[in-house]
Parts: C-alpha cells; sequence; structure tokens
C-alpha cells in the first residue's frame, strides 16, 4: 500500500522541527504534527527564556562587582537646573502626583541635594526592572524561536498537521489525527517532555511553580496583589477584585505592565530539587534580591556529576546567600493561617513561593503506545543504540527519551533518528564526545567519563590530572579565579573524560570534546599553547601537569636523566 509521507513527526519540540527540516534536505517527504492536548516541551520556548533572565542575573552580578575593580557610582553635585533636580529627587523617592513644571525655590536646593547624597551613595547596588527584563527575554526568545517557526518550516515543504492524535495499529500502522488516518514508512517521537511534580502530602492545596512557568507565576502575582489571592490546588492563583485583570503572555510577561502595580520578587523562596534546572533558577532568584533557600533529597546538590566539582559550585551558592539543605527531602507543605509552611527533613521552613524543579516527564500518554508495541516508564521510552522504540519503524529523539534536556544533544539525536528513519537503521549514538553545560555560575562542564565512572570501568589504569584558574594570569585580569579544569585519562595519553568548571568552561569544553571525538591523545594538546592571556590556557598548562607527574612516575628516567647531566658536568 502506498505510503503518505516518507517521515511523520510526532510533536512541535525544537528537536522535531530539526528533525523536518533535516529529512526535507534528503529530499523526503514528511509531516510535523503539532498536537493541541500536550504541554509544551521542555526544550522550547520555556527553556530560552529562562535562559534569558538568567543571564539578566549574570550581568546584574557583574555591575555589583564593580567596585572590586576599582569602579565607583559616578555623583553629581553639580545640578544647576531645578527641574532637573526636581526629576532626580522624584526618580530616587518614587514620589508621584505632582505636576510639571517643576518649581523648586532655591532654598529647597540644599534639602534636596542632601536628601540625595545617601541615595548616589549607594548607586553602585542595582537593581533590575524585572518587566523590562521580561519583555528583553521575550524578545529574545521570539527571535531564536523564528528559524523554526511553521512558517518557515512550511516553505521547505514540511506539512504542518494540528490536532490530537494517537498511534493505531490495524489494519495497518498509522497515525490518526482530525479523524484522517496517515501512513509514513517511519515515525519519529520528538513530543518533549514537562516538568515531573513530586508526590508530596499537601501540594495540591497550595499554589507553586516549574520551570516551565516561574516567571509567568510571577507576574500573575503581580497582577493578583492588587486585590486578594486565591490559593488553589493545581498551582492556580485567582485575582479577586482588581482595578484591571491582566493577562499573562505565553512567555510571562503581562500585557500592559505598567498599568499594574509595582513589580516586586516574593521575598522568600523554596527550590526543591537537584537538577541543573533547580541549581540555576535557585541562583538567578537570589541575585534578584530574593532570599532563596535550596532543599536536594541528595548528598550533593548535583548526585551525578563529579563531587569535587558539585562542591564547588555549592560552595559558591552558599557564599551568594543561598541555604543550602543537603539530604533533605520535602514530606509536606501546609496552608497554615495564610502561609506556606514545608516540612524540609527535619526542619518546617516558610516560605513565600515554591518551585519544584525535581524533573522531567515524557509527554506520551495521549499517544497510544502500548496499542502499537512501544514499551516505556515514567522516565521515558525504552530505546536501543540505533534511538529504535520496541517498534522498529517507530524513533524517539530528545528529552521525551529521559536524561538530561539539553537541545544539542536532542538535535543530535534527531540527526540519527533522521537517518535511521529514512534509510537502512545502521547508525548509532555516541554521547562519549558531546560536551554540555550547567550554567550556574561558576559554570560547570563536562564531556566522557566522571573520575569515578572512569576508575569503576579501568580501575588503577586512570590518571586525573587538574589545574586551577587561579594559575592564569586572564582569570586574575577578570577577576574569574573560582575553578578548575580536570582531565581523566588512562596511562598512555587517551581521554576519557573532562571537566571544567569556572569562566567560559562551556566554551572551553569543546576543545577536549573534539580531543576526545577523534581520539587525539593529551599529548597533542600538551604541544599546542594557546594565546596568552587567555582562559583558554587552563587546557594547555593542565596538559602539561600530566607531562610533568609522567616524567615524574618513570623513575628509570629520571635516574638516567640525573647520571647522565653529572657525567656532563664532569666531562
Amino acid at each position: 500500500m502506498t505510503k503518505d509521507y516518507d517521515l511523520i513527526v510526532i510533536g512541535n519540540s525544537r528537536a522535531g522541527a530539526y528533525a523536518a527540516l533535516a529529512a526535507t534536505q534528503l529530499k523526503a517527504r514528511v509531516a510535523l504534527i503539532e498536537p493541541e492536548n500536550l504541554q509544551s516541551n521542555w526544550l522550547g520556548q520555556e527553556a530560552l527564556y529562562n535562559q534569558a533572565l538568567m543571564q539578566v542575573g549574570r550581568v546584574l552580578q557583574q555591575v555589583r562587582k564593580a567596585p572590586e575593580f576599582g569602579i565607583n557610582p559616578a555623583r553629581n553635585y553639580s545640578i544647576s537646573d531645578t527641574a532637573e533636580l526636581k526629576k532626580q529627587l522624584v526618580k530616587q523617592s518614587g514620589e508621584v502626583g505632582r505636576n510639571e513644571p517643576w518649581q523648586v525655590r532655591e532654598a529647597e536646593k540644599e534639602e534636596i541635594r542632601t536628601y540625595l547624597s545617601p541615595l548616589e551613595s549607594t548607586a553602585h547596588f542595582p537593581t533590575v526592572e524585572i518587566p523590562d527584563a521580561m519583555e528583553w527575554a521575550e524578545m529574545v526568545v521570539s527571535t531564536c524561536s523564528e528559524a523554526t517557526s511553521p512558517a518557515i518550516l512550511a516553505s521547505f515543504g514540511v506539512d504542518i498537521i494540528s490536532g490530537n492524535g494517537e498511534f493505531c495499529r490495524l489494519p495497518h500502522l498509522g497515525f490518526v489525527i482530525n479523524n484522517r488516518r496517515l501512513r509514513a514508512r517511519a515515525y519519529l517521537i520528538a513530543t518533549g517532555s514537562c516538568p515531573e511534580i513530586p508526590d508530596i502530602d499537601g501540594l495540591d492545596t497550595i499554589s507553586y511553580c516549574t520551570p516551565r512557568n516561574i516567571w509567568q507565576h510571577i507576574a500573575t502575582y503581580q497582577v493578583t496583589s492588587r486585590g486578594n489571592v486565591i490559593e488553589t490546588g493545581l498551582n492556580d492563583t485567582v485575582p479577586q477584585e482588581t482595578d484591571k485583570v491582566t493577562k499573562p503572555s505565553p512567555q510571562g510577561k503581562p500585557e500592559n505592565l505598567e498599568e499594574t502595580t509595582p513589580f516586586k520578587l516574593q521575598k522568600n523562596w523554596l527550590v526543591v530539587g537537584s537538577t541543573p534546572n533547580a541549581i540555576e533558577l535557585a541562583q538567578t532568584l537570589t541575585r534578584l534580591d530574593c532570599q532563596v533557600t535550596l532543599a536536594v533529597s541528595e548528598s550533593l546538590i548535583f548526585p551525578q556529576e563529579d563531587a569535587e566539582a558539585s562542591r564547588l559550585v555549592q560552595a559558591q551558592l552558599e557564599a551568594e546567600g543561598i541555604r543550602v539543605l543537603t539530604q533533605s527531602p520535602v514530606t509536606q507543605v501546609k496552608w497554615i493561617e495564610g502561609k506556606k509552611w514545608v516540612q524540609v527533613g527535619n526542619r518546617a521552613i516558610e516560605t513565600d513561593e515554591i518551585l519544584l524543579a525535581t524533573g522531567q516527564t515524557p509527554n506520551i500518554e495521549s499517544l497510544n503506545l502500548a496499542g502499537v508495541g512501544v514499551k516505556f516508564s515514567q522516565k521515558g521510552l525504552k530505546l536501543n543504540q540505533k534511538l529504535q522504540t520496541t517498534n522498529p519503524r517507530i524513533y524517539a529523539c530528545g528529552d521525551v527519551i529521559g536524561g538530561y534536556q539539553f537541545e544539542h544533544i536532542a538535535e543530535y539525536e534527531a540527526s540519527i533518528a533522521v537517518k535511521n528513519a529514512l534509510f537502512f537503521p545502521r547508525w548509532t549514538v555516541d554521547y562519549q564526545g558531546i560536551p554540555w553545560a550547567i550554567f550556574t555560575d561558576p559554570t560547570l562542564a563536562r564531556v566522557g567519563l566522571t573520575e569515578a565512572q572512569a576508575r569503576r570501568r579501568y580501575g588503577k589504569n586512570v590518571w586525573v590530572v587538574r589545574q586551577y584558574f587561579k594559575t592564569l594570569d586572564k582569570a586574575q585580569i577578570l577577576g574569574e579565579t573560582t575553578g578548575f579544569c580536570k582531565l581523566v585519562l588512562r596511562r598512555n595519553g587517551t581521554i576519557l573524560g573532562g571537566l571544567i568548571v569556572g569562566a567560559n568552561a562551556e566554551e572551553l569544553i569543546g576543545a577536549i570534546a573534539l580531543l576526545i571525538r577523534h581520539k587525539i591523545k593529551v599529548g597533542s594538546l600538551a604541544k599546542m599553547p594557546q594565546a596568552s592571556p587567555t582562559m583558554s590556557e587552563i587546557l594547555y598548562k593542565t596538559a602539561q601537569e600530566w607531562q610533568r607527574q609522567r616524567l615524574e612516575s618513570n623513575k628509570m628516567l629520571q635516574n638516567l636523566l640525573e647520571g647522565f647531566f653529572n657525567w656532563r658536568r664532569k666531562w
């Protein structure tokens, strides 16, 4: 029987859009299904929006560190124009209700200057205008999402079909949508994931937010704060008797925000989870002047990562004022006398807001996967190395298959799945040489095996060398001396894994990934000096550290060299 398409991609995630474009470039006929009943996947606009606002926090932190470089806020005591002086006063004090022209008597000038002086002296403690930051983040998301918009996909020949659908087995394998049966040679599931909601006693009685809707939740709270806020289940906040109801945009910034009450973040936050999203957002909230408590069930904030790196990032979080509670699972929440109380380990904590970032759940419930022989669990789909499900004609990619949610890994998986689906399934995934980063400050970036994983696999045949950023001239100049580079090696110089914690780690890790991917030994890196002063010198110095340790461990060579120079001095 004739097939309608060569490939049907199910899901409007960025991985799905990438797969559809890749298939059309290979001259295949492709359909992209946009399910209406699935929540938006994490690797999409929400993740990008969060990253943009994290950048706001980073810039704010850099501005606050300016006095460390001898940069102090400018103070202008020579304001002669009374109108401008009054505007400065109103701007700083928040005074409203007076109309222009601004008339100030000469006798008032000194009083105004006296009032402005302490305000000017605190100018090096800047704050961020949340509505403006949200507007900027929304612009970034809009620009970055344009490349995978439905109009662009359609212009390349992708058939966009919106609606709710599911797989069917009889009379032939197909996908039914809008009362229409679509048939293809292969299918690719890229529906993404949604935030996992942990089983916590009393959670359904209060409002909370997740990484997917945190900024929309904050924006909605500002609107409802003008009236009474009713706490309901299912994370709903209902406004009552407000002067103006403002509808938030999909990215979270309310329309007509200037007509609402002054925008201000809730002061106390409890962040639950040890995922990258949890740690990144906890640090961002702290930099936006919130008091944050981070609760994790494990002994380390990054239980799957290198222990040394995890402890360093935790130390930085605590230095910025975050209260980190390890081995402290959240077991109960209650609404008591208008306040949220949370049982965290053996502590009862009062908080204004709760952010749940414990993980992701795949969007697969409505696809009838069991009916077509696809096995799955709460963590994701069961796949082989070719990204085939237990039904060999159905593939999957992206965060729907579980694991850390990284867009570049999802696109890599999509490229493998598309080739296997359109041609013969002979390509397999290899994650060994793919780098990734957790965008905390300092950034944690890794590729390949961790030290613990390498020792379990290779035993004593593992060397670990490290070099610290404080040894770099560039790091001293930038004031970014926190962090280190660690290489996990075999004795012959084969690189098993690399870890960088520090400034620009996400940019530097790519060089190590290239060496691993092409099986280039660390000795080649030691022979390639880097430009100086640069942060990339950390790679060269770490490789040189391997050479030094290798020489020290070779006692025979050391004795030979010592004997040679003793003989030459006497010759």
